[in-house]
């Protein structure tokens, strides 16, 4: 039953090796397809999407408000 066990864990330990390798390319390709450029610029400039008009006061005040509320 060890030798069986042995022959198993070989197998499962290179066979688990080679999925992982393959999941590894298949996510740098996915992220290097073709015509993935737009979409990977639109997500790298979500934090600056505003930037041309300041946020709404009311939106402003409630996030100070917030603030103070939380160092009392």
């Amino acid at each position: 039953m060890e030798d069986s066990y042995t022959i198993m864990q070989i197998i499962a330990r290179s066979w688990g090796a080679l999925f992982m390798f393959a999941v590894f390319l298949g996510v740098i390709a996915f992220t290097l397809r073709p015509g993935s450029r737009g979409l990977h610029r639109d997500i790298a400039d979500i934090p600056f999407r505003h930037d041309d008009r300041p946020a709404p006061q009311d939106a402003a005040q409630a996030q100070t408000h917030e603030f103070k509320e939380a160092r009392q």
